[in-house]
C-alpha cells in the first residue's frame, strides 16, 4: 500500500549529520523559539531518496512523452544546451560583480539581442522581461510611454475573440480597457470589425501571427494599416513564432513591438512556474523607452548604461541569465538552418490534422501552420464523450493531454501542437491512440468518460479542487 511520507515517519531517524559549529553560538530571545519541535517526518537518508525518486517517476516530462499543447510550445531541450549553460564562466557569475569582469558574459547578452533583432524584424531588444506574459506587460508599458511621450491619451487595446487570455489580462494590468473584436467566419482578424473599433483612443492592438487557431493572417499588411492610419501600434504575441523562425519576420508585418518566449521556441524546459524569459524587441521609435540599464560597446569594453526616459527596470540586474545562455546555444546550434525548425513543425501538424479529421469535427479547413485545433462536438452529441473526457483518456495511453477548450470560440475543443522534435512514429502513435478513443467512445463510452484507469490519481473533481483549495495537510505540517 502507497503510504505518505508523513506515516512513515520513525522518532530519531535523521537523513543528515552537521558537523560541530565552529562560530560563536548566541542565544535566540524567547519568542524566536519553538515552543516544540517542528512536526516533520523523521526518516532515514535512504527513506528519504526513495520518496522523491518515486514521486520523480510518477511525474510526466518530455524526456517521457510527448506535449501536445497547443499555443504552449512544448519541444524537448537538447542536453548539450544544459551543459553549455553550466559552464562555470557562465553559470557561477554573480550579478554583483563588477562590470570589467563580465565582459564575456555582456558580450554573450549582445550578441543574443542581435540575433533576436535579425529573427524578429526590430531594431533594438531587451532581454528584462521573465516570461511571455511579462513580456506582453513590458511590451505595452513601452507603448504608454510613446504614447505619453506625444501627449496623446489613449485608453483602448485591441484583441481578437480567439487571443491568448494574458492579452487582455496584461492590456488591464497596464491600465487600457480592452476591446475584443471577432474572428471572420474563416478565422482570421474580422478587418471590417478592426475598422470599426480603431480610433483616437486605440493605443494598440495585440496580435499572433499565426493565430491561434494556428492559421496566418493573411490580410496583416492590411491590418497594420488600419491601426497605424489610426495612430496606434502592432503588438506581436510571441507565443506561436515556433511556426515562422527564419521563414518571416513580425518587423516586416508591420509590428512595433514583439515579445518571444525563449523558455518555449528555443529550448529551456519549463513549466510549474518557471523558468522563463520573455525578450521584448522594438522599432526604432521605442527605444529611448526600454528598460534599464541598456549595454553598450565604447571604448573597447562594454558598460552599462541608462536611458533618461526608460519605463525603468522591470526585472533584477539583467535578466533570467540561464535561460538566456540556451537560447543563445539554441540560435547558435541551428545557424542558418533555424528555419527547418518551422518547416518541420509545420509539416508535422499538417500531418496530424490530416490523420485525424476523419474522426473529429474540423472547425477551420485547408492548410495549418504548427498547430491546429479539432472539435469533439458531434462525439458529445453522439456518445455523451466530451473533449475533457477524451483528454483524460489520453493519459491511459502514456500521452500528455492536448489543450482543452480553448480557443473559447470552438466547441468541445482540442487544440494540438506537435513541435518539430517528435518523430513520425510518436507522432503515428500520437494519432493511432486518439483514434483509438474515439472508437471507444462509440462502443464503451463509460470506459472514456470514468478515465484515467491507470494513473496513479483517478478522475478529480477539479472545479471544487479550484474553488475550494486546501492549503495543508493533516500530519501536523502546515
Amino acid at each position: 500500500m502507497t503510504m505518505l511520507i508523513s506515516e512513515r515517519t520513525h522518532p530519531g531517524r535523521i537523513a543528515y549529520a552537521l558537523p560541530p559549529c565552529d562560530v560563536p553560538m548566541h542565544t535566540l530571545p524567547d519568542f524566536a523559539k519553538r515552543a516544540a519541535p517542528a512536526a516533520l517526518p523523521e526518516l532515514s537518508e535512504l527513506d528519504v531518496v526513495r520518496h522523491y525518486t518515486a514521486l520523480s517517476r510518477r511525474n510526466f516530462g518530455i524526456d517521457n512523452g510527448m506535449y501536445p499543447l497547443g499555443s504552449c510550445t512544448m519541444k524537448y531541450n537538447p542536453k548539450l544546451h544544459e551543459e553549455i549553460m553550466r559552464i562555470p564562466g557562465l553559470a557561477h557569475v554573480h550579478p554583483e560583480q563588477p562590470v570589467r569582469s563580465i565582459q564575456g558574459m555582456l558580450a554573450l547578452l549582445v550578441a543574443l539581442e542581435h540575433d533576436l533583432a535579425q529573427i524578429t524584424g526590430m531594431d533594438a531588444i531587451t532581454l528584462q522581461p521573465a516570461a511571455g506574459a511579462h513580456g506582453e506587460y513590458t511590451g505595452l508599458m513601452l507603448i504608454r510611454a510613446y504614447h505619453e511621450h506625444k501627449h496623446e491619451h489613449r485608453t483602448h487595446v485591441i484583441v481578437p475573440d480567439s487571443s491568448h487570455g494574458t492579452n487582455p489580462a496584461s492590456a488591464m494590468l497596464a491600465g487600457y480597457e480592452v476591446i475584443t473584436i471577432p474572428s471572420d467566419p474563416n478565422g482570421l482578424v474580422n478587418t471590417e470589425a478592426l475598422r470599426r473599433v480603431v480610433g483616437p483612443h486605440t493605443a494598440a492592438l495585440m496580435l499572433t501571427n499565426p493565430n491561434t487557431l494556428g492559421l496566418f493572417e493573411k490580410d496583416i499588411v492590411e491590418i497594420a494599416d488600419i491601426v497605424h492610419s489610426a495612430g496606434g501600434m502592432l503588438y506581436y504575441d510571441g507565443a506561436n513564432s515556433n511556426a515562422i523562425l527564419g521563414i518571416a519576420r513580425p518587423g516586416d508585418m508591420g509590428f512595433d513591438v514583439v515579445h518571444l518566449n525563449v523558455h518555449k521556441t528555443m529550448s529551456t524546459p519549463h513549466g510549474g512556474g518557471g523558468p522563463g524569459a520573455g525578450p521584448v524587441g522594438v522599432k526604432e521609435a521605442l527605444i529611448p523607452f526600454l528598460p534599464n540599464p541598456r549595454i553598450q560597446y565604447t571604448d573597447g569594453q562594454y558598460t552599462l548604461y541608462d536611458n533618461p526616459q526608460s519605463i525603468g527596470k522591470v526585472k533584477a540586474y539583467l535578466g533570467n541569465i540561464g535561460v538566456l545562455i540556451r537560447a543563445f546555444a539554441y540560435i547558435r546550434s541551428y545557424g542558418p538552418q533555424l528555419r527547418n525548425v518551422s518547416e518541420h513543425a509545420v509539416l508535422h501538424a499538417n500531418y496530424l490534422k490530416t490523420r485525424l479529421s476523419p474522426f473529429f469535427d474540423v472547425p477551420v479547413e485547408g492548410i495549418c501552420k504548427h498547430e491546429f485545433v479539432l472539435s469533439a462536438k458531434t462525439i458529445k452529441q453522439q456518445t455523451g464523450v466530451r473533449a475533457l473526457d477524451i483528454a483524460k483518456r489520453l493519459l491511459d495511453y502514456g500521452f500528455h493531454p492536448p489543450t482543452m477548450y480553448f480557443p473559447t470560440n470552438i466547441e468541445e475543443c482540442l487544440m494540438i501542437e506537435p513541435t518539430e522534435t517528435e518523430s513520425l512514429e510518436t507522432l503515428d502513435a500520437f494519432a493511432d491512440a486518439l483514434i483509438r478513443i474515439v472508437e471507444e467512445a462509440h462502443a464503451e463510452p463509460d470506459l472514456v468518460v470514468r478515465a484515467p484507469h491507470t494513473t496513479p490519481v483517478k478522475r478529480l473533481d477539479e472545479a471544487t479542487a479550484a474553488r475550494k483549495p486546501v492549503l495543508h495537510c493533516h500530519c501536523g505540517v502546515d
